[in-house]
């Protein structure tokens, strides 16, 4: 069966007449805040001590907007006899948002969790030079990174928390053993 010509037309007309009856809500922004979905990208946040200067972060930055500066220090050997390591110190850490893509690469390559989202977005500046917040500004949206989700109560626990449990629990049991064995021989 075919369509009535001008059906289409009409449809259309009715979704139209629809809308325009409709009070329309218009968010007033600086007075209500929106309501951001959980996994909002705003800016992104850097938690320091997590940071070891992989450099990864910058190499896989599309834009190339990370700037990361090091240098390394001599530490000295954890046990007598040992020998000195050298380790990265972070100097420098900037995000130019300027140049930002907000793709979100440099948080998914960082091995050491030491970039997040947070989903503050109000940063805006008037001038673009102001844009590049090095690590002190970095840190302080740390701070507004929300908690992760809860795990599925159902899921299957990880592979390394089910070994520490039995290495611990063997641990007990053999101390337990021992202690009763003591406890025999006086």
């Amino acid at each position: 069966m075919s369509p009535i010509p001008g059906s289409g037309l009409a449809k259309g007309l009715a979704v139209t007449l629809r809308t325009m009856t409709r009070k329309s809500v218009t968010a007033q922004y600086p007075d209500a805040q929106p309501e951001l979905p959980p996994r909002t990208r705003g800016v992104i946040g850097l938690f320091e001590e997590n940071c070891t200067v992989c450099m990864l972060c910058a190499r896989e930055c599309p834009d190339w907007c990370i700037y990361i500066d090091s240098h390394k220090e001599t530490v000295p050997a954890a046990a007598p006899g040992g020998r000195e390591r050298s380790r990265n110190v972070l100097d420098r850490f900037a995000i130019d948002f300027s140049l930002c893509m907000y793709c979100g690469i440099c948080i998914e390559v960082c091995p050491f969790d030491a970039l997040f989202w947070s989903p503050e977005f109000e940063y805006a500046e008037t001038d673009i030079h102001e844009l590049t917040h090095e690590r002190d500004k970095l840190r302080e949206w740390m701070w507004t990174v929300p908690e992760p989700p809860a795990l599925d109560p159902r899921a299957e626990e990880p592979k390394e928390i089910a070994a520490a449990r039995k290495a611990a629990e063997k641990a007990a049991a053999q101390a337990a053993a021992a202690q009763a064995a003591e406890g025999e021989q006086q």
